[in-house]
């Protein structure tokens, strides 16, 4: 079974910080890109941004320069730095990691549960 459990999520006021970290588990052969999703209240799911095995990375425009994203491929994690947080940022936040297990021929691609962060003061 391969499991993504985010953490990381929480209250915090305009202009503050937070770190997600998601880490996947179970039996895995290899993981490819990895990243983060959003879902805010009333609206569609959304991409925040990605990175590559190798360290490349894409950001949507709504979080450039404020958020970063950063990968520990040997403990299989990868994290979300956010900086400069908006109330518009308010959502929950979802892993997502394209992954093929042992002893599958393809990846596919697995999420977590989400955790949420809320950005108020």
């Amino acid at each position: 079974q391969v499991q993504l459990v985010e953490s990381g999520g929480g209250l915090v006021q305009p202009g503050g910080s937070l770190r997600l970290s998601c880490a996947a588990s179970g039996s895995i052969a290899s993981i490819e890109h990895m990243g983060w999703y959003r879902q805010a209240p009333g609206g569609q799911r959304e991409l925040v941004a990605t990175i590559t095995t190798p360290g490349n990375t894409f950001y949507a425009d709504a979080v450039k320069g404020r958020f970063a994203v950063s990968r520990d491929n040997a403990k299989k994690t990868v994290y979300l730095q956010m900086n400069s947080l908006k109330p518009k940022d308010t959502a929950v936040y979802y892993c997502n990691a394209q992954i093929r297990p042992y002893f599958v021929s393809s990846s596919r691609s697995y999420w977590g549960v989400g955790t949420l962060v809320t950005v108020s003061s």
